[in-house]
């Protein structure tokens, strides 16, 4: 559609459903890349359970923090590199070849992952699947739009997103189930291998795109493959259209030339693509500097520090976590065309930092309020198992547990055998200590303190979630899909795009520093901060693009935006004019 842009209303899933019922051979080409949607929620996910069991197997991640958000952080490195240049190959050499690629990169991944022998081997493997995450991510929902009737595409490129929060969760329950298995984390990254094994069979035997097809002048594969997939009567249409499309497409590059520098000068150069890329890229760094990806990326970790020792119960509350997000999705699907776009981002906003301060004020009472040091616990195990930082430390009777785990990472809490929350030990950080402190049914924390507000904090992590999903997780792409002219579409999306993907490898590189170096309660906190100058950015250059026709937001951009409450009397009667 060239006058509005294309949702995926109620009636049209129906009409979805309807369709793929008559014409199972669309259902196969969606669902088939649809698949790539599910690996990249999967690699997104995985990684947080996996690695509470890399820490335990290589005490070099352990001990090194940096270590392990290199470890989460480079797939997402990965991805920037993988979404350039699978744009490149997506043009050259067509979708269906972009995604038998992309399979290849994460089969290969997580194989070397499955069997890394040292941490530098899983760095290698997360930058190979992160390679094939940012080739799925654009090349999957681009395939099964240019593969679809137009009058389902929407709803079927939205089964892409779904695909995405269910991938996370199922990553989630896959964490779980592999807990008790001998090798824990190399099941848990290298089950990862199955669906792209799947989907590379499933796609040789699938066929290009039609649109890209017709591009490379073969109409007559591009007619076959239109003749599976609408009715007889409508495939002279839909090859007029292509041929209209397509001499639009090549006329736009013209103008904006051929070089992606020239394009980006282009683009910036034009005051309403200029506004919209304020916009565009508003939403999309703020969608970051809210801190989704660390809930993401770290969640059994952050429930770790809220003060749940296990990782398996840790694992099993992150689940909440995942199942939100999945549910989240759908709420926006339902009411994003309601209650528009801006509305829902604001609300979703407001939602967020509410839960981050709530959420550093109970992890700062959490600190405050943890079990004391008790030197007959300390001794109790020996004076060699005491923590040496303990022993050297000059006011050590005034020290309770998280004064014993902020003192060197060498150092860990062993509870109260009657107790978890009266004083307990501060002890050297070892297996023979560790398997001591468990021996007497005692819980062994590193990461965290026992605590009363543990629970309370896990269900904060869960309407956090509840408060971005609906709103910040689903609509800044949205608005990057409406919000440019058409010819710009491509290069504004683009520009958007690589600012989410490196604002997120910003926050997921510097997470666990910033809990060392300020605690959870001062990160939260910071995240709170970000979302604050976010909320802001949004009110004040993002307008609502609801129900717009594309014409019609070029002219609200090109006479500029203001917040209806900033608009002077005059401003008002020429929009309702």
């Amino acid at each position: 559609m060239e006058g509005a842009p294309h949702k995926a209303a109620k009636a049209e899933f129906t009409e979805c459903w309807r369709t793929s019922w008559k014409t199972p051979y669309i259902m196969r080409l969606a669902f088939s890349a649809g698949i790539g949607g599910l690996l990249f929620g999967y690699d997104t996910g995985v990684i947080s359970g996996a690695l509470l069991y890399i820490r335990d197997d290589f005490k070099s991640v352990y001990k090194h923090t940096w270590l392990q958000e290199t470890i989460v952080s480079m797939a997402v490195a990965g991805a920037i590199f993988g979404a350039a240049f699978g744009g490149w190959f997506n043009d050259k050499y067509g979708r269906r070849k972009s995604i038998l690629l992309a399979d290849i990169l994460f089969f290969i991944g997580a194989i070397v992952m499955a069997v890394a022998p040292a941490p530098w081997v899983i760095i290698i493997g997360r930058v190979l699947v992160g390679l094939g995450v940012g080739m799925a991510s654009m090349t999957s929902p681009l395939y099964i739009s240019e593969a679809s009737p137009a009058r389902i595409r929407g709803a079927l490129v939205s089964t892409n997103g779904l695909l995405i929060t269910g991938g996370q969760f199922l990553s989630y329950l896959i964490n779980l189930a592999f807990t008790r298995t001998k090798g824990t984390w190399r099941w848990m990254l290298g089950v990862a291998s199955i669906p792209a094994l799947v989907q590379f069979v499933l796609m040789l035997s699938l066929p290009e795109s039609p649109r890209w097809l017709y591009r490379a002048e073969k109409k007559d594969e591009a007619r076959a493959i239109l003749e599976k997939i609408y009715p007889a009567h409508e495939v002279e249409d839909e090859m007029k259209a292509l041929e209209t499309s397509i001499e639009v497409e090549k006329a736009d590059e013209e103008f904006l030339g051929g070089g992606v520098f020239s394009k980006i000068k282009s683009a910036w150069s034009n005051t309403i693509v200029r506004r919209g890329l304020y916009a565009g890229i508003t939403v999309q760094v703020a969608q970051q500097f809210v801190g989704i990806n660390t809930v993401m990326y770290y969640s059994p970790t952050i429930v770790q520090l809220a003060g749940f020792a296990s990782n398996k119960t840790a694992l099993a509350l992150s689940l909440i976590t995942s199942g939100l997000n999945a549910v989240g999705s759908i709420i926006s699907m339902c009411f994003v065309d309601r209650y528009g776009r801006r509305r829902l981002m604001i609300v979703s906003m407001f939602g967020i930092i509410t839960c981050l301060v709530v959420l550093s004020v109970l992890f700062m009472q959490a600190s405050i309020h943890s079990p004391r040091i008790s030197a007959f616990e300390s001794n109790h195990f020996g004076s060699n198992s005491t923590c040496s930082a303990l022993l050297n430390a000059p006011g050590a009777s005034s020290w309770n547990c998280m004064s014993c785990l902020q003192a060197s990472s060498d150092c860990a809490f062993c509870s109260n055998g009657n107790n978890k929350y009266h004083p307990g030990a501060c002890l050297a950080l070892n297996d023979s200590v560790k398997g001591l402190c468990r021996s007497e049914k005692r819980e062994w924390f590193t990461k965290g303190c026992p605590s009363k507000f543990g629970f309370f904090a896990v269900m904060l992590l869960g309407l956090y979630i509840i408060s971005y999903s609906p709103g910040m997780g689903t609509a800044p792409w949205i608005v990057n899909s409406e919000i440019y002219p058409l010819r710009y579409r491509g290069i504004g999306g683009g520009i958007a795009a690589v600012s989410n993907w490196v604002s997120n490898l910003i926050v997921s590189e510097t997470f666990l520093t910033l809990t060392e170096a300020i605690g959870s309660a001062g990160t939260f906190l910071l995240f709170a901060g970000f979302s604050t100058i976010g909320l802001i950015a949004i009110y004040f250059l993002v307008p609502e693009t609801k129900g717009l026709p594309f014409e019609q937001v070029e002219k609200l951009l090109e006479k500029g935006y203001k917040p209806k409450f900033f608009r002077k009397k005059t401003d008002e009667k020429a929009d309702t004019s």
